[in-house]
Order: C-alpha cells, then structure tokens, then sequence
C-alpha cells in the first residue's frame, strides 16, 4: 500500500462575539545550555513568537530557561530547527494555550529549498559527489528515485534540481586524477515525523511499508 500526506495544518475558528478569525497558541518552554540561548531567541521571533519569561534554571546546569506564547502555525517545522542551532541539546516542552486572533500574513516555517531528481533512475555515487556540494542529501546510491522527488535540502532559498543519476563517461583516455575520489558525506536518516515537519505546502510526503518518499506535489507544479 501506499499514503499520501500532506503538510500539517492548522484549525481556525471564527469568533461568535467579535466575527473576528482566531487561531490556536502554545505555550513553550525550552531548557537548553545558556551559549544557545541566543539561538533559540532568534528562531522563535522569526516566527512571530512572543517572549513570557527568560531565567536560569535553579539546577545549577547553567541552563536557560526560555517560555515563548507562539502560534501553533510557527511551531510546525520548529522542533527540528532548534535541535540543530542547540546540537540537540534543547528540552522542549508544549501546551495549548487558547485560541487568539489570527495574525496577518504567512510564517515561514522553513529558510531553505529542497533539492530535487532532475530525472528517473537509479542513483549513482558520480551524482551524489556533484550534488553534496549544492546541500544536504536524504538518500545514497543504489537507490532508485524519480523525477521532482525531494534527495535533500538545499543550502539557498529555492528549490534546485540535480541529477543525481548522473554516469561517468567512460573514455580510453586516463587523466592525472583518475584515481582520485570524492568522499560521500552519510545521508540524513528522516523518520515519519521528520517527513512530515520538513514538507511545505507545495511538497507531499509518500509513504509505505518500508520507505518515506518526499516530493513535489504533482497538482501544484507550476501554480
């Protein structure tokens, strides 16, 4: 079998009193060493976060104690965001808050494109070595791919396709560097829940029995 989800979204509701749109708002709290409290900060205020209380924690760790009321919008995406700027080193606890009313304009939930297969086929180490340097890569050779299907994040803004199915030529001529290799960084290991912060709103996540499959979504291309 095989599912195909989507980006999660969240649920508005309109106010009987006001006729005003509200939407959902967690309360956080995040513990994490005081050198990546700055770190923290910033992500939250990227996505309209509004800071309640900032201390130490009475541990003794040197820890940061940071609560933030956000909306749930700005939450999606965002655990994975602080576990990498903390080195995993972040403890992150959310609750529901209430309901508020909804503020104006989108929330950017990710800062960088996805990279894409430029074709079908299987992939080759040759294309791996090329497409490593434009970001990080979801998948390794031998396995098999399909056009506009997501194999790692981008290093810019934007989406880019690389040709991760690329051969080398064979020639009956030997260079001075024939010997030479590129070494093959490991890929990212994603889990379900991974997939499924990492999509936006034009990708969909595939998923079966024994794989996560991320891609374009086929009824937004081009819109």
């Amino acid at each position: 079998f095989e599912l195909e989800v989507g980006p999660p979204v969240v649920i508005y509701r309109t106010n009987e009193e006001t006729g005003k749109v509200e939407e959902p708002f967690e309360m956080v709290e995040v513990r994490v060493p005081e050198e990546y409290s700055g770190s923290v900060i910033d992500l939250f205020n990227t996505r309209n976060g509004e800071l309640q209380d900032m201390g130490l924690d009475d541990g003794g760790e040197s820890m940061s104690v940071i609560k933030y009321l956000i909306p749930t919008r700005g939450m999606l995406g965002l655990r994975s965001s602080l576990l990498t700027a903390t080195r995993g080193t972040a403890i992150i606890d959310a609750v529901f808050d209430s309901y508020r009313e909804k503020i104006p304009g989108d929330i950017q939930s990710r800062d960088k494109g996805s990279l894409l297969a430029f074709e079908d086929g299987t992939i080759t180490s040759f294309g791996l070595e090329n497409a490593q340097d434009r970001g990080k890569l979801f998948v390794k050779a031998g396995d098999e791919t399909y056009k506009n299907m997501i194999v790692g994040i981008h290093q810019r803004p934007g989406d880019l396709a690389v040709n991760v199915c690329k051969t080398k030529q064979l020639t009956n001529m030997r260079s001075a560097t024939k010997g030479i290799t590129v070494g093959i960084t490991a890929p990212i290991e994603m889990s379900l829940d991974a997939c499924v912060e990492y999509i936006a709103t034009d990708e969909i996540l595939e998923v079966t029995p024994t794989k996560f499959r991320m891609a374009k979504n086929p009824d937004m291309l081009g819109k």
